[in-house]
């Protein structure tokens, strides 16, 4: 009998599928077939130069060293700062942590607050980590469809319906992976009015899209809207997406003081404090030049409307206009039942997005990953002349199904 054995908590996830299906399309590229990759959630933008250049000068001055566990004062301070200026929220520096990235501060928020059988209430479609971490943690995902028809939002009759003595917390990202979608305030206060008779319930609000919108607009907060909610609720956020930043892997969490103690100490066992350089590239970040934002958003927007034309002019596929975000959740019904060249017949968004891989080299992403099909997600983070190759590959491979 082997001494090798893998807990269950692990057994119970799978890999995250959006790395899977990059994994797939780079092993078809090394294959030598031609790939035109629109899987990768991440700006094809460099990281703006202020914030380089404030990352060199901290390795300069020997800002190479442990920090504290929830980050340099510096980064929090500059943190408390975003959130005030941005958002009309205040946090005492004892309220904010520094995390390895967003998806720390999430799984750790879990893995601080669930019992075994504690349920988490996240609308579909979803970020498709957000049931894996919570099933590691050993909570119960407890997901809910939010058609289209709906604007992929949570209404808030389904939250009502969905709470139970076990509910745990409720994960709100918006604007959203995948969709865009992105709740109003007065949706946010028709949400808080049902929180309000729930007090056992906490609510986490994944924020990371939060400046990528595409109506001039800033993205509202559920916090400002019902302040109430402030003592329940842990807010998550980090720059990976804003500015250009995936790689440098910082994240943070603002919450009341006793939930940031409990992450502090988990994570002084666990990961330990994020990289010192990349909180000095991350200070400089929010504290400097925002041009970057709109320059990029301004670019998405381009892209989101061009792609936006292609995809819907092809028969059997449509796409409302998502208002935040860079993806498309490509609703593909209009394909289900047909069959391809090779006599296969595409019975759900799984067999369209390998048609589109195996037949014309578009890498996508499944909607069943995301919790609400029939539909696949693609992403705007590069050139427009990719995206155009993609939508005509996506063309051809529809135009030879019968």
């Amino acid at each position: 009998m082997t001494a090798l054995r893998i807990a269950a908590r692990v057994r119970r996830i799978k890999p995250s599928p959006s790395t899977s299906a990059a994994d797939r399309a780079n092993e078809l590229r090394r294959q030598g077939q031609s790939i035109v990759n629109l899987v990768v959630g991440e700006p094809d933008f460099d990281t703006p130069p202020h914030i380089r250049q404030a990352a060199a000068a901290a390795i300069e001055k020997g800002a190479t060293r442990y920090t504290l566990m929830a980050g340099t004062v510096e980064l929090r301070q500059a943190i408390a700062a975003k959130l005030e200026r941005e958002n009309g929220l205040a946090y005492a520096l004892n309220e904010i942590i520094a995390t390895s990235g967003a998806k720390s501060a999430i799984y750790s928020a879990f893995a601080i607050t669930l019992e075994p059988g504690d349920e988490v209430i996240i609308p579909a479609p979803y970020w498709v980590s957000y049931p894996d971490m919570v099933l590691a943690c050993d909570g119960t995902p407890v997901t809910i469809a939010c058609p289209e028809s709906q604007g992929f939002k949570l209404a808030p009759a389904q939250l009502e319906a969905a709470i139970t003595p076990r509910t745990r917390w409720l994960l709100i990202n918006s604007p959203s992976n995948p969709t865009g979608a992105s709740y109003t305030a007065d949706e946010y206060r028709a949400l808080a009015e049902v929180l309000a008779r729930h007090p056992h319930v906490m609510v986490m609000t994944d924020d990371i899209y939060e400046h990528i919108r595409f109506d001039g607009r800033s993205t509202p907060h559920i916090l400002a809207v019902a302040p109430v909610l402030r003592d329940r609720t842990l807010v998550v956020n980090g720059v990976s997406k804003t500015y250009a930043m995936t790689g440098w892997r910082i994240g943070y969490a603002a919450g009341p003081a006793v939930l940031i103690q409990a992450l502090d100490t988990l994570l002084s066992q666990s990961t330990g404090n994020c990289c010192s350089v990349s909180q000095a590239a991350a200070a400089a970040a929010l504290n400097g030049d925002q041009g970057f934002v709109a320059e990029s958003v301004a670019i998405y927007k381009q892209r989101r409307d061009r792609t936006l034309s292609l995809i819907n002019a092809i028969p059997g596929l449509s796409c409302a206009t998502p208002p935040g975000a860079f993806y498309l959740y490509v609703r593909c019904s209009g394909l289900i039942g047909k069959t391809t060249p090779q006599g296969k017949v595409l019975n759900e968004d799984g067999d369209v997005v390998m048609y589109l891989l195996e037949s014309q080299g578009v890498a996508t992403v499944a909607g069943t990953a995301y919790g609400l099909s029939p539909y696949f997600r693609l992403s705007i983070a590069t050139s427009i002349e990719i995206l155009e190759e993609g939508c005509a590959r996506i063309a051809r491979a529809v135009a030879e199904l019968r």
